[in-house]
């Protein structure tokens, strides 16, 4: 229950009282209802960058160049500034400088990321908050018509490069990197890439394979597996020497009359291809004991269908599935097993989802603030907000597709905001959430209210001055960054999708 709206007297209560086991985190982060964003600077001065993100703990400030050649960091320091005369508090006008861009944020260092043929992915950034490591990329332009090469698949478009970096962003030192030549790799919003705790798996597009590296203290990026023509690590050299005997033995009987033949390579499935025909084979034959019945079933469900089974493809699954088929498979690496198969508009799943969304995050061990993101299985406000909207579908069927459509979800894709904590504050999601995206504007303020203390407003987040924008720009687009930790934010207003932000808003306590 709501005790009072004091800081204060909520600080004392705190000295006084303890927390119920388990809970002392989110007994804190109730202090938030008294620190809100209460001031706005409009249309602030402030280099001419690519501001991408806060990292999680609130220690950095990730910005690109226009020119997608460099990276630039920032730390975000605390407005501060002296004031002359009486009732300064209560002064609304801000001196000049503490307008700035600069007062908020202190630059730490510009360091060139990209080479000359490449640019940075500008939407692509992954951090490791145990030993503050940044992970970047940049890559060449993107070839179209690519032609197909030794073990890609047909369609996909091709890289000449994809560099995957990483960074000490203490310092701006560059630790490690990690090449693939022509190749496709997905790193739109984090989609290509997971980070847990010290493993980063990459998924490529071209060459239908998983890499799994990891991150070493000393801040090299190791190969540990790479899961897809093979699953375990000794699988190639086991091939390899079973085909060179194959082929001796193939020697002594015709003296070398077969060079012909297909590369050994190539006649056989990739192996986490064979571990998922394997299961779903599996599957099926269990679904019926008597053996006729079993027959009949593998020949309609499993041969009848085996070669759109073979013709898998490992995608993002929030690609339009409407028209083709569309599938989820659970592997796991120890064992290399496929351990669970849905249809992307199976209930099983999305009754799984729904009550065990938090899983399908799997944020790091270390990780002490990503761990409070609000979802609809550990707040039930948002449960409630998910309820309402499948109440409302017309389809069902439709409304599951559209909801698995985000699995796999994107690393570190969510702000860790308390002020997007379903708990504390409500909010419409049409116009702003913990998702990182750009949104249509609105020329009415979003409105932050109290979830305990009678609905009544906290705050609001306006994009512009009461009466419009301030040089009659129109407004189109609207992009929040918002810190983890401090009552701080930053509002960008864009004409297009394409286009560098028109104006950019600072809200904080003053």
């Amino acid at each position: 229950m709501f005790k009072t709206n004091n800081v204060t007297s909520r600080i004392f209560e705190r000295q006084i009282r303890t927390p119920a086991p388990g809970t002392s985190v989110h007994s804190a982060r109730r202090f938030y209802e008294n620190l809100v964003p209460s001031f706005t600077i409009y249309d602030v001065e402030c280099p001419d960058h690519s501001f991408f993100k806060f990292t999680d703990d609130g220690q950095y400030f990730v910005c690109f160049s226009r020119n997608r050649q460099d990276l630039i960091v920032y730390r975000p320091t605390w407005l501060s500034f002296s004031c002359k005369g009486e009732d300064c508090d209560n002064n609304q006008e801000l001196p000049p400088q503490a307008k700035r861009f600069e007062s908020f944020f202190t630059q730490l260092y510009v360091k060139p990321l990209a080479s000359c043929n490449e640019l940075i992915c500008k939407d692509f950034f992954l951090y490791m908050e145990s030993n503050q490591f940044g992970i970047f990329a940049t890559s060449t332009a993107q070839i179209q018509d690519a032609r197909g090469t030794d073990g890609a698949i047909l369609g996909v478009p091709s890289f000449e490069k994809i560099t995957i970096h990483l960074f000490r962003l203490e310092d701006g030192f560059k630790l490690d990197e990690k090449v693939f030549h022509n190749d496709c790799v997905n790193l739109t919003h984090n989609m290509g890439a997971f980070l847990y705790d010290d493993l980063l798996a990459v998924v490529s597009l071209r060459y239908q394979t998983i890499h799994i590296l990891q991150i070493r203290d000393s801040g090299n990026l190791v190969d540990v597996r790479a899961i897809g023509a093979y699953c375990r690590e000794d699988d190639e050299l086991f091939i390899n020497s079973s085909s060179q005997l194959a082929g001796n033995r193939g020697d002594l009987v015709d003296n070398g009359t077969n060079h012909d033949q297909p590369n050994s390579n190539n006649s056989f499935l990739s192996g986490i291809k064979q571990r998922l025909l394997s299961f779903i084979f599996r599957e099926i034959w269990s679904e019926e004991t008597d053996q006729t019945q079993r027959v009949q079933c593998l020949k309609k469900k499993f041969y009848f269908h085996f070669q759109d089974y073979v013709d898998l493809v490992i995608l993002k699954a929030s690609r339009n599935t409407d028209q083709l088929p569309a599938f989820f498979a659970v592997y796991n690496m120890e064992t290399t097993e496929i351990v669970a198969f849905y249809q992307n508009a199976a209930d099983e799943l999305y009754l799984l989802f729904e009550r065990f969304c938090d899983h399908f995050h799997a944020t790091s061990i270390n990780s002490m603030y990503m761990n409070f993101i609000s979802s609809h299985s550990n707040n039930i406000h948002a449960l409630e907000q998910l309820k309402s909207m499948k109440n409302k579908a017309t389809s069902i069927s439709q409304f599951v597709k559209k909801m698995l459509s985000s699995l796999p979800l994107n690393c570190q894709s969510m702000s860790p905001s308390p002020y997007f904590d379903q708990s504390l504050f409500r909010f419409d999601e049409k116009l702003i959430s913990a998702t990182d995206r750009p949104r249509q504007s609105t020329d009415h303020p979003i409105r932050f209210n109290s979830r305990r203390q009678g609905d009544i407003l906290k705050f609001k987040i306006k994009t512009g001055p009461e009466f419009g924008s301030a040089d009659g720009r129109s407004k189109k687009y609207s992009h929040f960054l918002f810190h983890p930790v401090w009552p701080l934010a930053l509002s960008f207003i864009q004409p297009s999708l394409f286009l560098p932000p028109s104006a950019v808003n600072i809200h904080f306590r003053r």
